[in-house]
């Protein structure tokens, strides 16, 4: 059911008039462009506008800023991670060289009491 209950088509016919009417009336009454009011009502809405894309320029450089900040932490600590790893693999590097040099260290110990031995034994 339509929210208008109209009762005859004079009645629509008129108040589609009044409608027409009011709308003419409200263009009508409307100031010019040249009225220093809406000369300054405009010039409120350009300062305005200009505030609010100077805070998005504003907004957008911090982002920036704090997105390079966080890409140069990164790097950083990446650097950092490298370089520790990169000093751990030396040290175990030496250590196994170290390890490896005592067990020859060793060996040659053993052959060279081998040896001592096959030589006294000769001897007698």
């Amino acid at each position: 059911m339509s929210a208008f209950d109209y009762r005859n088509f004079d009645d629509r016919r008129q108040n589609s008039q009044n409608a027409k009417a009011a709308l003419l009336a409200k263009f009508k009454a409307r100031p010019p462009a040249d009225d220093p009011e809406v000369i300054a009502k405009a010039r409120a809405r350009a300062e305005v506008a200009k505030a609010r894309d100077e805070r998005a320029r504003e907004r957008e450089a911090a982002r920036i800023a704090a997105e390079r900040k966080a890409a140069e932490e990164k790097r950083l600590r990446e650097e950092t991670e490298l370089a520790a790893r990169l000093a751990r693999e030396a040290a175990e590097l030496a250590a196994a060289q170290e390890r490896k040099a005592a067990e020859l260290a060793a060996k040659k110990a053993q052959r060279d009491a081998r040896y001592a031995a096959r030589k006294a034994k000769a001897k007698r």
